[in-house]
């Protein structure tokens, strides 16, 4: 028997684009129907004025699942909140609900284009090694390199810094699912464990890999996702 067709929009990390979702996307079964949501490239980019772009490119939608990946995660949080007739669900990927790295927090005004290009400059340094990264992973980094530029990440870096989305995760009626990365290093098991301290109903399920494991071990995240859907 079929299952009926279930419209899950993606709300992507950092990067803000739908690169590192691909190979996810290609795993997922043909019943979700996936809505990628796209950041703007310039501009405002904290989290106030991106929820008004998200609710904008989902404003035609009458019934959905979320999926918030990292960055993408507290806006997920903040578009249940509001909407909560429509979403049927929402899984938050690798990510957090305050301030992923505390001790930055003080200095998240510091965080500008140059800092960011600096570390730009040393992470693709890194990509070079052997056997660090894949083909496809170095590819999908360029591309996201090339079209986001350093001052658009920093002032994401500063948004997620300074969030706190605490009380839209307590008041969440819909059905909820954490899936983990068993190798997080960007987002730890602190931002998941206060998810699972604050809402102990969600599902709770783990991905073998890095923070990127939607992209480096994308089948069985994907087997994961549509296993939660299904259960709605």
């Amino acid at each position: 028997m079929m299952s009926d067709p279930t419209t899950l929009v993606l709300l992507p990390g950092l990067d803000g684009t739908e690169v590192f979702f691909a190979p996810l996307l290609r795993h997922l079964p043909t019943w979700i129907k996936p809505v990628v949501i796209q950041y703007p490239t310039a501009g405002a980019n904290d989290y106030r004025h991106l929820l008004e772009i998200v609710r904008e490119q989902v404003a035609p939608l009458r019934r959905f699942a979320l999926l918030g990946w990292s960055f993408g995660g507290p806006l997920a949080l903040m578009l249940a909140h509001q909407r909560p007739g429509d979403v049927s669900a929402v899984v938050l990927c690798g990510t957090f609900v305050t301030p992923p790295w505390p001790g930055l927090v003080p200095f998240r005004f510091a965080l500008r284009g140059p800092v960011v290009a600096t570390v730009r400059a040393l992470r693709r340094t890194r990509l070079l090694l052997p056997g660090y990264a894949t083909t496809e992973l170095r590819q999908a980094k360029s591309v996201t390199w090339n079209r986001v530029d350093a001052s658009v990440l920093a002032a994401r870096s500063r948004a997620a810094l300074g969030v706190d989305v605490r009380t839209q995760l307590r008041e969440c009626r819909t059905r909820l699912m954490y899936l983990a990365a068993t190798r997080d290093e960007v987002v730890g098991p602190r931002s998941r464990d206060e998810v699972v301290a604050l809402a102990p109903q969600l599902q709770l399920a783990e991905v073998e890999g890095p923070h990127l494991a939607l992209f480096t071990n994308p089948r069985p995240a994907a087997e994961h996702i549509a296993r939660f859907l299904r259960e709605n």
